[in-house]
């Protein structure tokens, strides 16, 4: 359950209506393992933003010492993930669980955005997109610091190189092509060769 403050929080942030149900985007994990009851999942695009390893991880993928890299939303370009449809009688359980597993730091802003499903149809989906002013938010690193951090990054949830391999592998499987993630994992894996 969740608690009044965060209940406070989402209503401000991503109000969703009680008694009706909402779409729900992935872009990182969310897509192969969303961890949450939905009843309908789609393919769709997001214009405006796109997946990028430019938030800064202190907890699933490293540590504030040592940070990894986790995929944020950022500004620009356009994004194929999945949307999930979620039945209103799970809308608390639904919000508590990506409140809670996303929110983690606040490095996040959660809104709501258009999205075109494979079907056709343009629907509101919530999200959570980075936040540009956080100390977290890493920006466009360079390659050789991508691939730094890539490398580093050891957190609760294991390696950062396993979570971008595991990304890569499941848009392949999902047939969602993202060439820069596919460039940077080649790259890591390049480095990887050199190390002692």
């Amino acid at each position: 359950m969740s608690t009044p403050e965060l209940r406070a929080f989402y209503d401000e942030h991503l109000p969703v209506e009680p008694g009706r149900e909402f779409w729900v985007f992935g872009y990182g994990s969310l897509m192969w393992n969303p961890g949450f009851p939905h009843v309908e999942v789609q393919p769709a695009i997001l214009q405006g933003y796109h997946r990028h390893f430019c938030i800064y991880s202190y907890f699933y993928r490293g540590t504030p010492e040592c940070p990894g890299l986790v995929l944020g939303l950022d500004q620009g370009e356009s994004c194929i993930g999945m949307a999930y449809r979620v039945p209103a009688a799970e809308r608390d359980v639904v919000l508590d669980y990506l409140f809670e597993r996303e929110m983690i730091s606040g490095v996040y802003h959660p809104r709501w955005v258009e999205v075109e499903l494979k079907s056709g149809e343009t629907i509101p989906a919530a999200t959570f997109v980075a936040d540009v002013k956080h100390e977290q938010y890493a920006g466009k690193l360079s390659k050789q610091e991508l691939i730094a951090h890539v490398l580093q990054g050891v957190g609760s949830s294991g390696r950062c190189y396993e979570y971008l391999e595991n990304t890569v592998g499941h848009l392949k499987a999902l047939e969602i092509n993202d060439p820069g993630l596919e460039e940077l994992l080649s790259q890591v894996q390049d480095a990887m060769k050199t190390l002692p």
